[in-house]
């Protein structure tokens, strides 16, 4: 885990004490740490929620398209966003938002820690989870050879062999980088054709320590103690077979937070996704959602950090005026 050079108010224990903002982000992620950015420049007093500074980001070995800063590693990326938000001294409050409520004209946030942190506009950047396969075997062996973060546990898989599962780049991004660590990779993939942008294949294609299993699908994690194979089914023959393999690393794409934006009244689309306008507003008055959390018909999905800072950045102009609006009624 990254090692952020900044001060976070880390709060501890419990209180029943409520904090007023203009406007409250929950999410540290590009999405989150760009809208803080804007609200900040904009005059209006903000604070940053979040579990985990940086989001999915720190996860990324090297970032290669966010333009002006070529071949960063992504915990690198993420120390330049903090440092750019800390410059307007926008707190950082590492926690977890468990409610939204709003109180009179003001949405009222509630954390796992206990406390209350209100303001006229909440700006949710929460991102999404790590889609899991749901076959036998992978939760009864998460953390024994079951991983979701190439970064985070492929060194301890040096010289041993492993299996990428997933067609996107986050997959063939994994596949390359624990290339360079493992004996041998075995990249599993739906289709024939990849998500991924073109450049990444081209790569593990090359790659002499990369085996593409296409159109197949992993049926099972075997393993007692520890992972030993997998699986895998043909999609198009029907065959299976076991793949000797040590661990496995699964890239097959996001889950929305689905269940929190129904309990906080939140309306989402078919596919669980926040509905959003243009400007990444809710169907609840000073709500936005903004990043990969984000959907319904006025979204158009394209999952990349510049993407996500981008919604931030729109979702906080929003805020202003929205804020501005109600700040003039009270005059």
């Amino acid at each position: 885990m990254p090692k952020f050079e900044f001060k976070l108010m880390t709060i501890t224990g419990e209180s029943t004490s409520e904090e007023k903002y203009d406007a409250i982000v929950v999410g540290g992620g590009p999405a989150g740490l760009s809208a803080a950015l804007y609200l900040a420049r904009y005059g209006l007093k903000t604070i940053i929620i979040t579990k985990l500074v940086g989001g999915l980001v720190n996860e990324a070995t090297v970032v290669d398209d966010y333009l002006g800063l070529p071949d960063i590693p992504g915990s690198k990326l993420v120390d330049k966003f903090v440092s750019h938000v800390k410059k307007y001294h926008v707190p950082i409050v590492i926690d977890e938002v468990v409610g939204l409520k709003k109180n009179d004209e003001l949405w009222c946030v509630e954390t796992r820690m206990k406390k209350k942190y209100c303001g006229y506009a909440v700006i949710l950047a929460i991102g999404s989870e790590k889609r899991k396969l749901r076959v036998p075997g992978e939760e009864r062996l998460v953390g024994r050879g079951v991983s979701y973060c190439a970064t985070c546990d492929g060194p301890l898989f040096k010289g041993k062999v492993v299996a990428v599962v997933g067609g996107g780049n986050s997959a063939l991004i994994s596949a390359l980088y624990l290339a360079e660590i493992a004996s041998k990779v075995y990249l599993i993939h739906r289709r024939e054709e990849f998500r991924a942008f073109p450049i990444y294949v081209e790569k593990a294609r090359k790659n002499s320590k990369i085996e593409f299993v296409l159109n197949s699908i992993v049926t099972e994690i075997i393993g007692e103690e520890r992972v030993t194979g997998i699986k895998v089914k043909n999609k198009i023959t029907g065959e299976e077979k076991v793949i000797n393999v040590d661990g496995v690393f699964v890239e097959i794409g996001l889950e929305p937070p689905t269940e929190f934006f129904k309990k906080i009244g939140v309306e989402v689309d078919e596919n669980g996704f926040a509905k959003v306008g243009p400007d990444m507003s809710t169907n609840l008055p000073g709500v936005y959602v903004a990043g990969d959390a984000a959907g319904g018909p006025c979204k158009y999905r394209f999952e990349q950090i510049i993407t996500a800072a981008a919604e931030g950045a729109k979702a906080a102009d929003a805020v202003f005026k929205y804020v501005l609006k109600i700040k003039a009624k009270k005059c």
